[in-house]
């Protein structure tokens, strides 16, 4: 049984829907806006997360985590590029992340890997990068957010819905959650 490492999945799953979900309600020309002096825009951002995805997570149990041919610092170049790039560019990290996840085993959630020299457990390196992930999809979250104002979609329980949410819940699970926002329904 894989219990854990599908657990950790499904919570990364969950994130990586919930920014799609944001990056949806963005009209082109939002994704590279920086919403102040010296701040990340929302294709920032995720230029970071993909960058950081696919350097942590190729060989990921046999490998430094932090690659040499990786250049954070250029992951937080203002750019300007199109939706289609940006989304090969997020799909790559995510989809090293995911490969990686599906030859791990509960097993060598023990086991140890290495970032920028120093040993983690595996379950520490995995908890880590969720935490990290999830923490930039919340400004993804918070950015479009931000600029779509009044046309937004809540991508959660809607305010002042929590009550009839609450009477029959149906996206507490990771799964659930993130097939909701796939399909572009309120959770």
């Amino acid at each position: 049984m894989n219990e854990l490492v599908q657990s950790i999945r499904g919570e990364y799953v969950r994130y990586k829907a919930l920014a799609e979900a944001a990056l949806l309600q963005l009209r082109d020309g939002e994704l590279s806006g920086a919403p102040a002096p010296d701040g990340n825009s929302v294709t920032v951002i995720c230029w970071h997360i993909a960058g950081n995805l696919k350097s942590r997570f190729t060989d990921f149990l046999t490998s430094d985590g932090e690659k040499p041919w990786r250049n954070r610092e250029e992951e937080f170049d203002d750019r300007t590029v199109t939706r289609e790039q940006l989304m090969a560019k997020w799909n790559d990290g995510w989809g090293t992340l995911l490969g990686a996840l599906d030859g791990l085993t509960d097993a060598q959630l023990h086991g140890s890997v290495t970032i920028r020299g120093q040993s983690l457990k595996v379950h520490e390196a995995l908890n880590r990068s969720l935490a990290h992930a999830a923490y930039h999809v919340g400004q993804i979250v918070l950015l479009a957010k931000s600029a779509r104002g009044g046309d937004w979609t809540s991508l959660s329980i809607p305010r002042g819905q929590s009550s009839a949410y609450n009477q029959q819940p149906h996206a507490e699970k990771s799964g659930a959650h993130a097939a909701a926002l796939n399909r572009k329904e309120r959770p």
